[in-house]
């Protein structure tokens, strides 16, 4: 038997605490992801945009939330994936990803399990929220 395959609505996800973000990492992802906008690498552009400093791209915190996902069960059982950016991640904070099952049925013949998924920050900021479905074997 799987992991998966006693699932039951309220079975919580492993949780994925990443590191703080630095400027390395949004530089790093800025190159990755093509996305170069200046307010997540330059301050000087951020400050003019009217931010305190440089901030996460939000695609940056829907990675982890997928790499949540995907450290659970194979990319290849992922049914469905969406997230709604909520606040942003500043340079320096640190992204804690969670889900929890709620819900779990048959499909088109095949068992799956609809996660509610989030982002949250150490003082407790949501940055992101979500849900995916998966197959569950």
């Amino acid at each position: 038997m799987t992991a998966t395959e006693s699932l039951t609505a309220g079975t919580e996800l492993p949780t994925l605490s990443v590191p703080p973000i630095s400027r390395l990492t949004l530089a790093l992802f800025a190159g990755a992801s093509g996305d170069h906008n200046p307010i997540h690498v330059d301050s000087d552009a951020a400050r003019s945009a009217g931010m305190p400093d440089v901030f996460a791209h939000g695609m940056l915190s829907m990675a982890y939330l997928g790499r949540l996902l995907t450290n659970w069960v194979p990319q290849e059982r992922l049914r469905s994936y969406r997230v709604r950016f909520a606040a942003i991640t500043p340079v320096h904070g640190q992204p804690t990803c969670t889900g929890r099952v709620t819900a779990v049925d048959e499909v088109d013949g095949e068992r799956r399990a609809t996660v509610e998924l989030a982002v949250a920050l150490a003082d407790g900021t949501v940055t992101l929220t979500g849900e995916a479905v998966v197959a569950t074997i």
